[in-house]
């Protein structure tokens, strides 16, 4: 879906409004998920992610981890390893990712893909990372101004009233 987004973007189809991040200046990084990343689509694929969280939350609020795209490492979540019921080892492998997170000091981390959401949600609680996993399609409703209040569960305080859509 990033793919399309990032090419509805560069072709004025889609266009989210980065404004609301202006004044507040909260930072975002993004999370390379191993299947659509290094395992399918490469680097363009994680460029046109980029482009998306970008054209969202503003180039300046953007923060990239490192290693970042093909050479980014894994979350931990993936592969079944969210089921798996081995969930300490789980923990202990996603910690390199918590503090490469932390190493940003974001203030959340948008992630393409659901086990990495779930992931990278539980490795903040129990590391005490000080940051939030919200889904990228989750920023992109608040950049369009169409995030419902019932929308908002990963949001922190500082965006729950952002962009409310109007109600009538």
């Amino acid at each position: 879906m990033y793919q399309y987004y990032a090419r509805w973007i560069r072709e004025g189809k889609l266009k989210p409004d980065s404004s609301w991040n202006k004044d507040l200046k909260i930072k975002f990084t993004l999370q390379d998920p191993c299947q659509i990343v290094r395992k399918t689509f490469g680097d363009p694929a994680a460029d046109d992610m980029r482009l998306v969280v970008k054209a969202c939350v503003g180039e300046e609020n953007f923060v990239d981890m490192v290693p970042n795209r093909s050479n980014n490492f894994c979350c931990g979540g993936g592969g079944g390893f969210l089921q798996s019921g081995f969930k300490e080892q789980r923990l202990m492998y996603g910690q390199t990712k918590d503090n490469q997170i932390k190493e940003t000091r974001a203030h959340y981390c948008v992630t393409g893909c659901h086990n990495c959401h779930a992931q990278i949600h539980e490795l903040g609680q129990v590391f005490g990372g000080g940051y939030h996993a919200v889904h990228a399609w989750t920023i992109l409703g608040l950049a369009l101004g169409i995030l419902g209040e019932n929308e908002r569960v990963h949001l922190g305080e500082d965006l729950m009233e952002v962009n409310l859509p109007e109600k009538g």
